[in-house]
């Protein structure tokens, strides 16, 4: 994790109005008005592909260090909380309250400066509700961060972590063909 700077007034203008917009324009908006929420994230300098969800309770701190490829999705009360970059892969989820934490506190630092590191979500993988996942981390393809588990360690792909701290609890066995209920 690298020291990062402290906000300038440029900055500071730039998230006043950016929260502005959010606690508006961006919550009030109706659920399956993805596309209204997407234009606004763009506006404030998101990285964001077609067909991706973004429902009007996620928050995120700074949208010109967000990247979503296409059809990946920051679920109800998710939390980017991006002072460092976070790109979510093409098809990927990040569900319910979930936690993104781009950022932190040099504990060795009488001053407690502020450290981040990016936050990469490979493409097909999911975050299950009340993750959290830490600064730096860097979940593989078509990975599991299962409910409530807490991530310090980057994840590898098609593997499935639980708890706190995460562990690996099995490799995925993903089948070519997607399963049908009859």
């Amino acid at each position: 994790m690298r020291h990062l700077p402290p906000p300038g007034l440029r900055d500071r203008l730039y998230r006043m109005g950016w929260n502005l917009v959010q606690a508006t324009l961006f919550r009030w908006s109706p659920v399956p008005l993805h596309a209204w929420r997407r234009c606004l994230l763009r506006w404030f300098g998101a990285r964001i592909e077609g067909g991706t969800a973004i429902y009007p309770t996620a928050r995120i701190w700074a949208p010109d260090r967000l990247t979503m490829r296409q059809g990946s999705c920051l679920g109800s009360g998710a939390d980017c909380y991006n002072v460092a970059p976070v790109e979510l892969g093409r098809a990927c989820v990040v569900s319910q309250k979930a936690y993104l934490c781009t950022a932190s506190h040099d504990i060795d630092d009488p001053a407690f400066t502020l450290i981040g590191a990016p936050i990469v979500v490979g493409e097909g993988a999911w975050v299950a509700a009340g993750a959290f996942v830490g600064p730096g981390v860097d979940i593989g393809i078509r990975a599991v961060v299962a409910a409530v588990a807490v991530v310090t360690r980057n994840v590898p792909s098609e593997h499935v972590v639980a708890g706190n701290p995460a562990r690996m609890v099995r490799e995925r066995r993903v089948s070519s063909q997607p399963s049908v209920e009859k």
